[in-house]
Formats: structure tokens, sequence, C-alpha cells
């Protein structure tokens, strides 16, 4: 299996460099560049949707710097080793009390890169797998802030105009990610009304029907909660199905 790895670096120059050389490894050291950032705030969110074994990343970014998502990366317990590649020394000490596999200078050279790189070893997809179980919460990144959103406290997830918005009693909360994959991971605990929204199933209460202008149209509802939610004619096995249950 190659070794999977994430590029953070706010200079895309610094990024095709460390591609550059990458390529010249690759014959010795099977490995893939599978996502790029280019501040902390990107790379985190990388880490995050992204399975890799290793993060290359710089320091000194704009918004949230390389060290500060490093921690975050420790905080959440994600399984990926950091390789911090800076123009500046004066960081190595923080940077190895976090715990980092090794600390790059610009201009990276190969020898040094292959020998950061030898000391990693991916993960087999088994062991992978065994290590990110479902979540319970969900990471939102807002602005410099990292917030922790239970899974069990949102009322529905829906996608509009490109984004993805989880709804909990207090507020809404943004995802960078998509429906289709919220779906998959939580299958047993969301239900899909429409093309655009999934509802808890813990939430739901059960579901209305209306008859306007000579059209039927369903609508879900949730426990203690006044908004009513479309259900698409694609979907109405899910009323169907509910029916079933409480028969």
């Amino acid at each position: 299996m190659p070794l999977r790895i994430l590029l953070a670096d706010d200079e895309p120059l610094a990024r095709s460099r460390l591609r550059s050389l990458l390529n010249d490894i690759n014959g010795e050291m099977p490995l893939e560049v599978v996502a790029e950032a280019s501040n902390g705030g990107e790379a985190l969110e990388r880490a995050l949707d992204t399975p890799a074994d290793v993060i290359l990343m710089d320091i000194q970014m704009p918004g949230m710097s390389g060290l500060e998502a490093a921690r975050h990366i420790g905080a959440l317990g994600l399984s990926l080793a950091v390789i911090f590649v800076t123009a500046h020394d004066e960081h190595a000490i923080a940077a190895f009390e976090l715990r980092a596999v090794d600390y790059l200078l610009k201009p990276v050279r190969l020898a040094r890169l292959k020998d950061a790189l030898s000391r990693i070893r991916p993960l087999p997809p088994e062991s992978a797998a065994g290590l990110a179980p479902r979540r319970t919460r969900f990471t939102v990144l807002e602005r410099l802030r990292v917030l922790q959103v239970a899974v069990a406290d949102v009322l529905y997830l829906r996608a509009e105009q490109g984004y993805v918005t989880a709804r909990t009693r207090e507020r809404e909360y943004l995802l960078d990610e998509s429906l289709v994959k919220l779906e998959e991971e939580f299958a047993g605990d969301f239900l899909r009304l429409h093309r655009n929204c999934l509802v808890a199933r813990g939430h739901l209460a059960g579901f209305e029907r209306s008859d306007a202008g000579g059209e039927t149209a369903w609508h879900a509802l949730l426990k203690n909660w006044p908004e009513k939610l479309p259900v698409s004619r694609r979907q109405l096995h899910v009323v169907r199905e509910f029916r079933g249950r409480v028969e």
C-alpha cells in the first residue's frame, strides 16, 4: 500500500517542489499525494475528510498556522504523522513537543525528505478501518475556531447551494462534507427524505399528509420542532415503511 501524503503550504511553488521531490522518491518508495491545502484550516479539513498517513506541512501560513493545525490533529486523535517543512528554524522545539516525526528546513533536500518518510509505515486498509469507528461528533471549522457538534444533537442535514448544514435545536453549523458521504457513514442514524435532506431517525416523530390544489404532499414531523421537512415522491417509501412499523 502506498504512503498517502497530504501537502499543506500557502505557496503553490513550494507544494510543486515537494511534489517533484516525491516523484523522484516514488521509484524507491510507493507513495501518493492524496490532497493539498493552502493554510492550516484547510489542512485540518483535509486531514478530517481524506484518509492519509502523513502530512507535510509548512508552519507560517495565513489564518491557522501549521503548529495550530497540528495541535488540533493531535487533539482529535487522528492517526496522521506530521512532518513540518519550513524556512524557519525557531519553531523546532514547539514542533517536536507536538510529536512531529521530523522538521525539515527549506529548501528541502531529497535525502532528508526520503529519510523522514522512511520512518512512517502506511497502515493496511483493515487496520486503518479499525482505527476509524463511526464518529459521534462532527468537527466544524468557524474562522479560527474548531467546534465539536454531537451527532445525536443534529435534527437534520441539508444540502443547499453546494454546502451542507447540520441543524441542531440551537443553531445551524456548516459542514465541509457531501450529503452522499454523510448518508453512507450514518445510514443507521439518518434517513433520506429528499435529494437535499437527511433527517435524524431519533428526532423523527412521524409524517403528515397535505392535499393542496389537488396535489398530495408529505412532510416529516420532528419531535418538539415546528419546522416540517418535505418528502420527495421518490422517497415516499420511507412514509410507508414508517407506517408499517407503527401498525
